[in-house]
Parts: C-alpha cells; structure tokens; sequence
C-alpha cells in the first residue's frame, strides 16, 4: 500500500516518465481539467496561485481528463497550446488520465482513497477536482471543482 505520492510515477504531456519523488518537500496541488469547461477559467485562478508560491516550494500538476461530458477531446499538443494561448499557465500539465472507472489512473486511486468526498463519496465528480498535498506527501484535503483556486491560499500557505 502507497504512503504518499511519492511512491508513484505519472506521464508528462511529453510522454516522459515523471517520478513524484521528484516533488519532495513541496507542497503540491494536483487537478483534473478539462479544456470546454465552464470552471476552466480556473486555469487562470492556478496560474495566480502558482506564481504566487512557487518560489515558497508550491506545484501544481494539472491531469487533463476527458471522463466528465467529453469536455477534454484534443490531445496533449491541443491541450497544451490551448493553455498557453487562453491561460499561459507555467505549472506541468500532464499526460489525459482517467479518474473514475477501470482505468482510473494509479495516482487517483491513491488520492481517492486518501480525501473523500461529500459524504464519504470516492468517486471524483467534474473537472477541477483539486487535491492539497503536504511537503511529506500526504493528501490533506479534497476540494470540490466549486473551489476557486484562490480560496485555498489559506491552506497552501499553512503547509508553506
């Protein structure tokens, strides 16, 4: 059984393997999205918070999904020029996962099972699910897709 993040590798949007290990000691934001959305201008709201801590030792990984009203349909280029032209994010955009179902990414089935949802509900329901995780690796807290980004700057900055 997985301790933290740290015992999982994901995909990049480039197709290279990245092991979380390489998170350490950074607080770590990680979100589903979805490209034709009505909470992708979250996007934005990422961007903001990125900036504003990366240099404290904060990252955000961004797994587009295309499971909630097939609302993610480009691949990982499309993905990533539509974020930079609408969004000009900076934080690591990865590789289309699946968060519900069979195929559930690995990472997921770990963050599910760690942060519950509204009544104990693991099941991750839209886009922009966003979860918090502490500099040991540990998920502290399930945000529902409603979250701004901006109102977890209390949360990120208590594990900062």
């Amino acid at each position: 059984m997985s301790q933290s993040i740290y015992d999982f590798q994901v995909i990049d949007n480039k197709k290279h393997t990245v092991p979380l290990s390489q998170y350490k000691d950074k607080v770590v934001l990680i979100v589903n999205t979805a490209s034709a959305c009505g909470f992708t201008p979250q996007y934005a709201g990422l961007e903001t918070l990125y900036k504003q801590y990366k240099e404290q030792g904060f990252e955000i990984l961004a797994f587009p999904c295309n499971q909630f009203g097939q609302q993610e349909k480009g691949d990982n280029e499309q993905i990533q020029q539509f974020c930079d032209l609408n969004f000009n994010i900076s934080f690591s955009l990865m590789d289309k996962v699946e968060v519900n179902g069979e195929n559930t990414a690995e990472l997921y089935q770990y963050l599910k099972s760690q942060a519950k949802g509204i009544l104990g509900t693991k099941r991750i329901k839209w886009n922009f699910t966003k979860f918090l995780v502490n500099r040991q690796g540990q998920v502290v807290k399930r945000y529902a897709p409603t979250a701004k980004p901006e109102s977890l700057c209390a949360d990120i900055e208590k594990l900062l």
